[in-house]
């Protein structure tokens, strides 16, 4: 059980937020566009294999445009010509900005609206990009958070203890008396604690993983 914290940080992609119907269909729509038939689950398993190649890649994934560009053009492969491959990028790129394309999780809405009557300040730390900000508004999500940081524009990317150490100090809240709040094991609890931070994981699958909880309004009850 996490001391009662002063400040709790939430991840995004995956804890608040998830593609909706799937990153797949997305990139599917915008290929169909332009002519080329794609299937959604196709994509969704290259998208996956792209997302892991990527994120091996030295200095890993720096969230700027060109490298969601290069990740698009891994995803479709041979499958999108050369030609057509900054056409349907471009779709993408703009697609991911709209609320239409995300499903909040059921549990968010009411959790953040209990945590914000406690005595804890809510922020936001994100591996994203500058669209992130934009989106939390279009979803009805910002005004529950004081601060959000973008990986993107700090230029540290979780699990870099730099990046929690640059939010801690914006925040000008003791490391300890965070508690961060996220999906992945390597950014959002290996990362914070190597920081100082308290972590704890959200996992919706219920494959009991170490220091996790099924939903948000657990947190609540944890934290007292």
């Amino acid at each position: 059980m996490p001391d009662f914290p002063q400040c709790i940080s939430f991840d995004v992609g995956g804890t608040l937020i998830e593609p909706w119907p799937s990153v797949g269909a997305v990139y599917a729509d915008a290929a169909r566009a332009v002519g080329i038939p794609m299937e959604d689950a196709v994509l969704n398993q290259r998208f996956a294999a792209a997302w892991v190649d990527a994120r091996k890649q030295p200095g890993g994934f720096d969230y700027s445009r060109s490298a969601w560009k290069e990740l698009v053009r891994s995803t479709f492969g041979d499958a999108l010509p050369q030609a057509l491959t900054n056409d349907v990028f471009e779709s993408i790129w703009h697609r991911f900005e709209r609320p239409d394309v995300w499903k909040v999780h059921p549990d968010v809405l009411p959790s953040l609206e209990l945590l914000r009557s406690r005595p804890v300040r809510l922020t936001v730390l994100s591996n994203w990009d500058e669209r992130l900000r934009p989106l939390l508004h279009r979803l009805g999500l910002a005004d529950f958070f004081e601060d959000i940081v973008v990986s993107g524009e700090v230029g540290r990317h979780k699990p870099d203890p730099a990046l929690f150490e640059h939010a801690a100090c914006r925040w000008a809240v003791d490391a300890r008396s965070i508690l961060h709040v996220g999906d992945s094991d390597r950014e959002d609890l290996h990362g914070p604690m190597a920081a100082g931070w308290q972590a704890i994981l959200i996992d919706r699958t219920g494959s009991k993983r170490t220091n996790s909880i099924l939903k948000l309004d657990e947190l609540i009850r944890m934290i007292g």
